[in-house]
């Protein structure tokens, strides 16, 4: 049976949405959500939204049938919009609907890859490029992040971490290139949140945070550059040391939900 966390909805034998499973249905009513195409694409703007967010576990379930339920609308938009998230790699499907993939060591070296040439030069341009309400926004990210990793606060520090992404993205220019980048974090959302739960990495976070600041804060687009190479570098490490236990772990993990 698929695990249930006490701040997630079960509807039958799914596991339906994460955190605030109401969330989607509260912001986007039937009556503003409008027709078709606006539909889809509003379902999987929000769906994509709480998985940035880490509002989604590693055992939660998205069900179409459940979720056009919960919004009065058909299934075929919100079927739709999952089925993109999954082409885009967000999410895979299984017999019982949707969810968040499991990845191999392969995965993580691809993705990290991917981020390894994207991010640096990204991070450059965001440093020549900030302006004074993006300043302030990783500023306050940075002193979050400190914050949090000194009250060993994982989730306050995963949030710290998503809202000084998207302040120095805000100053990427190229909006292909800023939303290539927010893809493929947003592919190892699920592995973050785990390493964010142990304190010596919750503190090199923040530290790296903080170098990255103060370079974005000075303009300084080389060492932004380089900071961000080392800073991809650290999680890439972090990222494939848990996937490998996972995988280990996997086959008695499965042999245990077999038995239940």
């Amino acid at each position: 049976m698929t695990a249930v966390r006490a701040d997630v909805v079960a509807i039958g034998p799914e596991t339906v949405y994460g955190t605030h499973p109401e969330a989607l249905m509260n912001a986007r009513s039937p009556a503003r959500i409008g027709r078709s195409e606006s539909l889809r694409s509003q379902i999987y703007q929000d769906i994509r939204a709480q998985i940035h967010r880490g509002e989604f576990g590693r055992e939660d379930r998205l069900v179409d049938t459940e979720i056009a339920g919960r919004l009065g609308v058909s299934r075929m938009p919100v079927r739709e919009a999952l089925m993109r998230l999954m082409h885009e790699g967000y999410l895979v499907g299984t017999t019982r609907g949707f969810m968040l993939p499991r990845l191999t060591p392969a995965d993580i070296a691809n993705i990290f890859e991917v981020r390894r040439l994207l991010e640096p030069r990204a991070a450059a341009h965001a440093a020549r490029d900030l302006d004074a309400d993006g300043r302030r926004e990783i500023a306050a990210a940075a002193r979050e992040a400190r914050a949090a990793a000194e009250a060993g606060d994982a989730d306050r520090l995963y949030q710290a971490n998503v809202a000084f992404r998207a302040a120095w993205l805000g100053a990427v220019s190229n909006d292909r290139l800023a939303s290539a980048i927010a893809r493929f974090a947003d592919h190892v959302q699920v592995v973050r949140q785990r390493t964010l739960g142990d304190p010596p990495t919750q503190r090199l976070v923040a530290g790296r945070l903080e170098g990255l600041a103060r370079a974005f804060l000075a303009g300084d687009s080389v060492a932004a550059a380089d900071l961000m190479h080392r800073f991809i570098d650290q999680a890439e490490s972090a990222f494939a040391a848990l996937t490998a236990a996972d995988q280990e772990d996997g086959p008695a993990d499965e042999a245990a939900g077999a038995a239940r």
